[in-house]
Formats: C-alpha cells, structure tokens, sequence
C-alpha cells in the first residue's frame, strides 16, 4: 500500500513539474523597486520603517485607511528577509479546523505567490505591485541611514519623525505616528525604547540563536527532483520530518548531520529546498554558531564563513543526497537570514504560557498557530519544539513599546519574550500585526487619542477589531483549553519551561507522570540554579548510581545546593521539617513507592527557587 501512495504522489509530482516547466522562465531575481515617483514630501500621517513583509502589510493597511503614508528602508527593493535573505518558504498557521488563520493582507499577498513556497521574484513583483496600488503610499528605498527624532514633553518622549541620510545629505521627515518594522527594531532602540536581547530574559547572556545564509543551487533536472522526492517519501514512511511536493523539499536530516564542517562554528540542519521558476533552487540549511545579532563585525564574519563553505557543502550534497549529483553552486543571498535579536517591551509581553495555553485577548489583533520552535544554538543544542498552540491571540498592547509615544513595533522584535517569539516571529503573524499597526494608526488619529490609550479603551479596541474585520481579517473570540494545565503539577511544569529547560514537541506531550531519571534532574538543578539563583551561586559535584530517582535523593541534591553536609535520610527530614515539599509532591512520591515523577521533579525545582532554599526570582 505504502509503494502504490509513494507511486501515485510521484506521478502527481512529476504532472506537477511538467506544467511548472511550461511557464515562463525570468531570470532568478529582477531587483526592481515598485514604479512610483521618488517621495519627496517631508511631512506624513505615518512612516513606516523598513520594507520586510511586516512593513509592507503595515504600509498598506496605513494608506488604505486614508492616511499619507511613507514606507522608508535602507535597502534597494521591498521584501527584506523575503526578497534580501532569500526565505522562501513560509511557516503558516492554522486554525484547528485547517483554515489559514491569518487573512487580510497577508492572504492578499499569499494567493498571489505559487505557495507556502515561492519564488523569490514573484515575491517581489507582488510587493511591488501592492505598493504601486495605494495612492496614498510613497516610498523611499536605498537611503544610508535612518534615525528617529524625539522629543521631550512633561517627562514624556514622543518620537516626531525621522531624520534619512541621502548621498551624505541629511534629511528631516515628520510625521505623526511611526511603525517601527525593521528587523531589529533600529528605531525603537534608538529611541529609548527598553529590550532584551536574544535569551537574556530567561538568563542565557551571549546565547543567540543560529544565523543562516540561502544558498542557491543550478543543475537539477526535473529527473533529477524527482529522484530527490522517491528518496524523501521514503524517508516519509520510516516516520522521518521529510517531503516534497512541485515546488518544496524537506528532509535528509540524518544524512547531513554527517556532515562536517571546516569551522567549529559551523553546523548544518536537514535541508529546506524551495524550487524557483528558472529551475534553480535556494536551499535553507546552513548554521553559524555564536554570532551577535546586533554586532555588523560578527555580521560580516558569519558572511564570511558560510561563503567559504558552501564549495565543500555542494561537493557533499553531490555525493550523498539523491537528486543532487548534478548540482552547482549559483549564488549566496545578500543578507543572512536573521531568526532574533532585539525583543521590545510593550504594554504587554506575549509570554510562552499565551501561546501554549491558547490564550485569547479583549485587544486581539492577530493569530497564531505556529509551533514554537527553537532553532540551534550551538553544535550541542541543535534546536527543539517546546510546544505546539491550537490558536493564540496577539495583544495590541504588544505593538505599544513602553516609554516613547507615537511609536508601534511589528514583527520578530514586537514585545514577545523569546521562547513566544518563537512562533510569534513567523511571517503571517508579523503581517497580521502590520496590517494592526496601520488601521490602529488611523484610529488614533481620527480619534485624536494616543495608540497608548487605545490599548486599554475596550470601545476603542473594539472599532480596531472591526474595521480590521472589514478588511478581510478574521478576528474573533475563541476557546481552545489545553489539558495540561489541569495537571496538578502544571505549575511546575510552567515554572521549568519558561526557562527552555523542557519540551513537548509537536504533540504538546511532557510525560508529567513518568519517573524522572537521576541525570535529567542533576541537569535541571544545575541549569535551574544557573539561571535563576544568585550568580555566585556554586554547583557542588553529584553524581549518578544507577538507580530510580528517589524523594530523598532530590533532598540530597537540594541541600548539597544550599552547601549542608547531610545524608540522604536528614536531607530529607530537613526539607520536610521546613515544609519545603508541596503536600500534593508528597502524596503523589508515597503512590509511586518513594520515586520521584518528572511533574512531582518540576514542583520541587520550582519550589527551590520561589520558597528561597536557593534566593531567587520568586
């Protein structure tokens, strides 16, 4: 049965192929920017900064709400990480019932392209063609520099507009609200806007998440993709993270964790293959390790590395990944792709707890259901799902950054703490918001009121909703429990996975019930005491012996921390004598016979930091 649905799918590919080879074939990428004359007014309703996906939708929604908007960027076309860094495939989301949840704009642009993968010149040409559409839109690209300009006003910071450096010559452009939607949130920051950087609000200082450079490959037939697919649904059918259709290819995890590469600070995951019109493919798989966001040296170092590669990478994706034996290195993409750097802090903060218990908000804005996904770190950490949503909501509050007026963020770098931001950084949700941040604005014009006020007058977002709805958006109440959260030990639970320290996969399944092994609780206490004690705090040596972990093994542990030279029975006596032990961990460890489960392990680790066995955070 599994040969005759791997023959059939391959038909249906191959029928696929043959019509995607009867189009025409542009040139991979023709870098024009939209046909509109050179924006030359120095006074708008909204500016919006930077022309990633995010920025665009917010553009758009900003002009066809009847404001003189400006849409500014550093770079010579729109599109940004789409058109600049080559991501050709996009992480949708889903409702439970399988529609895409994210509509408006963003479906607008979606139905346009041929999928969840693209090509990149179709990107372009959309974007282009949606700007060149609103009269009220101008854009200015390929300027030098561009910086906020604030002021001060009873103690509060306003930002006024900006200031853009065109062939060396200053430039001051006001206007009265401006959408940040730049990558790092550049204007934000620049403002006076607070944030964290990558995981250091869950204590990982100098922890940043893998960048990636795309690289594009020439010589593949159309035997030769459908070879690659035979081997992928194979792949398939052992339960592996693989498949292809006529225009996407995922999968060979296994055979490229063989490879090795030159630079210790290199790595490769399984490859992301998006097929472009001209038969070419861009391929999404190359890591750098350790590499600062926001450091332009550390930038250009990771440029540097991943070029010097890639002849290596192609020499073994020739010789071990069917449907590659023929493949030619074409070209690198001009920017890396960046997954996080700055996180703002908004009204709100879109917390993980938000989006694996599918919470909904009264200032709803957008909708996510993505995974949240984790990429890699390091060559040992390589990334992990920490859980999957059903559906969440999006705060407005999460666009307002705290202290400076006048002012809405969007995309990856909006107000979501970073294990959140890993499914709240995908494209839909960013152009959800963009399209938000753009009637939101009208809104506080019409209204005369600040985007501050908005977020908490109930009236006021409830107008936003609707007229967001009377754009094509589908914004509504909704109610999806997850029972997990009536776990007894769920508190723990939350408490231990706030800080990325435990995972549930696609499948949202964390075994709360299952023992907890000797070496995983070691490895929690010691992370647990490295990220939420006191930074002097020392780990002294435990070990092993081979046995189940029992409640006076934890009480050793435990006080061995706290610097006690107990045995295990007065370690035990001690914690209980201080009414350490939740009554429900002990009644739950008397069941088991004295061995400890993960969720009776994630309530003592809580309660070792929040009762102050070891100062913490509380």
């Amino acid at each position: 049965m599994k040969r005759l649905i791997t023959v059939l799918l391959l038909v249906m590919l191959g029928f696929g192929l043959v019509y995607l080879n009867q189009r025409p074939e542009p040139k991979f990428f023709m870098a024009s920017p939209p046909d509109k004359p050179p924006a030359r007014d120095n006074e708008y309703d909204l500016i919006v900064v930077g022309s990633d996906p995010e920025g665009i939708a917010a553009a758009v929604s900003g002009a066809r709400n009847g404001l003189k908007t400006l849409l500014v960027d550093t770079r010579p076309v729109l599109g940004g990480l789409m058109t600049r860094g080559w991501l050709n495939t996009i992480d949708m989301n889903y409702s439970p019932g399988g529609e895409i949840l994210n509509k408006g704009i963003f479906l607008e642009f979606f139905r346009q392209v041929e999928g969840d993968s693209f090509d990149v010149g179709t990107a372009l040409k959309v974007f282009n063609t949606m700007v060149e559409n609103e009269p009220n839109l101008s854009v200015l690209l390929d300027v030098k520099e561009i910086k906020p300009v604030t002021a001060s006003t009873a103690g509060k910071t306003e930002i006024t507009g900006i200031e853009v450096t065109e062939n060396n010559i200053e430039r001051h452009i006001s206007g009265k609200i401006i959408i940040d939607a730049t990558q790092d949130a550049d204007i934000a920051a620049a403002a006076g806007v607070p944030y964290s950087v990558g995981m250091s609000d869950m204590g990982y200082q100098d922890r940043f998440v893998a960048v990636t450079l795309v690289f594009q490959l020439k010589g593949i037939s159309q035997l030769d993709w459908l070879r690659m697919g035979a081997s992928l649904l194979a792949e398939r059918a052992k339960g592996e993270h693989a498949g292809i259709n006529t225009v996407s290819a995922w999968g060979f995890g296994d055979i490229m964790a063989e490879y090795r590469p030159t630079n210790k600070q290199l790595g490769m995951r399984g490859l992301n293959i998006g097929r472009q019109n001209d038969g070419t493919v861009l391929v999404n798989a190359l890591h750098v390790y350790g590499i600062n966001p926001l450091d332009k040296q550390q930038l250009e170092k990771a440029r540097q590395l991943a070029e010097a590669e890639l002849p290596h990478i192609v020499k073994f994706l020739r010789k071990h990944i069917p449907g590659l034996e023929h493949a030619r290195l074409a070209a690198a993409a001009p920017e890396l792709y960046v997954r996080e750097s700055r996180h703002i802090y908004g009204e709100y903060r879109l917390t993980v707890d938000d989006v694996l218990e599918n919470r909904d908000f009264y200032d709803g804005i957008a909708l996510g259901s993505y995974p949240i996904d984790i990429q890699a770190v390091s060559r040992e950490f390589k990334g992990a799902v920490v859980g999957t949503p059903k559906q969440y909501a999006v705060p407005f509050r999460c666009l307002v950054p705290q202290k400076v007026d006048r002012l809405l963020v969007v995309g990856r770098s909006a107000s979501f703490d970073s294990l959140a931001h890993g499914s709240a950084r995908v494209i839909p949700v960013g152009m959800a918001a963009g399209e938000a941040a753009g009637a939101a604005a009208a809104l506080s014009l019409e209204e005369d009121i600040g985007l501050r006020e908005i977020c908490y007058d109930r009236r006021l977002m409830k107008e936003l909703r609707t007229r967001l709805n009377e754009q094509g958006m589908d914004i509504k109440s909704f109610s999806y429990p997850e029972p997990v959260t009536k776990h007894w030990a769920y508190e723990g639970l939350k408490f231990v996975r706030r800080y990325g320290l435990v995972f549930g996969g696609y499948s949202n399944r964390y075994n709360l019930d299952e023992e907890m092994t000797e070496q995983r609780f070691i490895n929690l206490l010691s992370w647990i005491t490295r990220l939420a004690g006191p930074r002097d705090t020392q780990m002294p040596p435990l070990y092993t012996e081979g046995n189940a972990l029992t409640i006076e093994d934890v009480s050793y542990m435990i006080t061995r921390c706290m610097g006690k030279q107990f045995n295990k029975k007065e370690a035990y006596r001690y914690l209980k004598e201080m009414n350490f032990f939740d009554r429900r961990v002990l009644q739950e460890v008397r069941e088991n016979n004295g061995v400890v489960s993960s969720g009776s392990a994630y309530m003592i680790l809580k309660d070792y930091i929040q009762k102050g066995v070891v100062p913490g955070e509380g």
